[in-house]
């Protein structure tokens, strides 16, 4: 009997598929008819209409935003950063090099080397300005996109950070280059993790989340990482706000100088979001004797961060890089202190612009999570976001090939670099060292204004 009906359910499934394959344009016809009867006559206040000028006067994402604080009633988080229209660098471009100087040579190498530390007893020197940020293992990456992303430094002779997450030994074994974010938590600062580092990071703050730490509940953190950062069944992982009980500068004067004791001499630096009184904060990192500062722009993302303090907190990378340098420039340190800049970089271009304007390094986050994934996306979408793959606790993650992810890092990281050799020919050059400011324009005239650079519309020398 059962099959009977299961077999009668099958058949008229069946003709219902046939009927609707032959009479697919009909029925569009008619639910299209029916719907602009609906939208044509109803009442505006009845009327599906109604979304469009809301949808247009406040956007699609915050009326789903909304819809979301309403059914969660808590603080809402968002991940990868905010989606506003920041001031961006598309209105820089390059000067080319045609009469003189002339174009250099394809045949010419060009040396894109860098120094972190300059002034450290053991500096950074890397192959490229191309350093993987710190996204933490736990706190917001998997196992596996960790062990790619530090094989994917090591392949293309840069470093990547360790993040404010556990210390996964794999990541670490796997980087040549290993940066040691040193942050407000109570794992990741053991002696064994500290002798590894090539380079020491403080976090005071990041573009995407100021200053503020996060709790993490046992049922968001499961697995390997709570063991890996030493955190007791049933216990929340506490990013904490302040390093010290009641904490002053001197504390982290203090703690610069045992970390440099620690680590026998590799740069010692602290990372901070750029916000509205940078130069003020930069003052006081500099008396801290520092060999690095890492300023985060607004635009900056994150695993998982406040939409308010994503939207409305720090200022545009463009104006950080400039402002940064600039005081740098002004204290007589720039030669001393290393400046690397993040937050909203996406293209060759922009890593080339941002250096131009006084970095002499780049941080890469996002554009890092999607150049590893990006030949497995068939295994989350169209169902998932690509970030399934890469997340710690993603629904994909024990799909993603490591190796697959590597390769991929190291050719996205290979390819920037040779599109920036390709813009430095252009411009007559041979050396990174060898572009300044004095090689850009704007056409914008407030950009130029501000920046310093000549306006496109005006004689170079205006």
């Amino acid at each position: 009997m059962v099959t009977e009906i299961l077999l009668a359910i099958l058949i008229l499934s069946n003709v219902i598929f046939f009927i609707i394959l032959l009479n697919w344009k009909r029925l569009v016809s008619i639910i299209y008819h029916m719907m602009m009867k609906r939208i044509l006559s109803d009442a505006y206040d009845e009327n599906v209409a109604e979304l469009f000028p809301g949808t247009k006067r406040f956007g699609l994402l915050t009326i789903i935003e909304n819809s979301l604080r309403a059914e969660g009633g808590n603080v809402l988080h968002r991940p990868m950063g905010s989606p506003r229209n920041w001031p961006n660098f598309e209105t820089i471009t390059f000067i080319p090099a045609q009469t003189f100087p002339f174009p250099t040579s394809n045949e010419t190498d060009i040396d894109v080397s860098i120094t972190i530390g300059p002034k450290a007893k053991k500096p950074l020197h890397l192959k490229i300005p191309l350093l993987i940020s710190g996204m933490g293992y736990g706190v917001g990456l998997s196992e596996k996109s960790k062990i790619a992303l530090a094989q994917a430094a090591t392949k293309a002779g840069t470093a990547i950070n360790s993040g404010e997450g556990g210390i996964l030994p794999e990541e670490v074994e796997a980087a040549e280059n290993f940066i040691l974010q040193f942050s407000k938590t109570s794992w990741g600062k053991d002696e064994y993790e500290i002798s590894k580092a090539k380079m020491i990071e403080i976090k005071l703050g990041q573009g995407a989340l100021g200053g503020m730490g996060a709790r993490i509940p046992p049922e968001k953190l499961k697995g390997r990482a709570r063991e890996i950062m030493n955190i007791k069944d049933g216990e929340d992982a506490i990013i904490h706000e302040h390093f010290f009980e009641n904490q002053t500068l001197e504390d982290f004067k203090e703690l610069v100088e045992d970390l440099r004791k620690f680590s026998k001499g590799v740069p010692i630096g602290v990372k901070i979001g750029a916000g509205g009184k940078l130069e003020e904060d930069l003052n006081r990192i500099i008396e801290l004797d520092i060999d690095f500062i890492a300023v985060d722009g607004g635009q900056a993302s994150t695993h998982d961060s406040p939409t308010i303090i994503q939207d409305d907190f720090g200022i545009p990378t463009l104006h950080a890089v400039v402002r940064a340098s600039n005081y740098l420039k002004a204290r007589g340190v720039k030669e001393k202190i290393s400046l690397i800049v993040s937050g909203g970089l996406t293209t060759p271009g922009d890593f080339l612009k941002v250096i131009a304007m006084g970095a002499d390094a780049v941080y890469l986050g996002s554009s890092m999570l999607y150049a590893i994934s990006h030949s497995q996306l068939n295994k989350s979408m169209p169902w998932e976001p690509p970030t399934q793959l890469v997340w710690y606790g993603g629904k994909y993650e024990d799909r993603f090939d490591v190796e697959k992810g590597a390769e991929a890092g190291h050719k996205f990281l290979t390819a920037c670099t040779e599109e920036m050799k390709v813009a430095l020919r252009a411009m007559g050059k041979t050396s990174l060292k060898q572009l300044s400011s004095t090689d850009i324009v704007s056409y914008d005239e407030k950009t130029a204004k501000y920046l310093g650079i000549p306006y496109s519309f005006n004689t170079y020398n205006d």
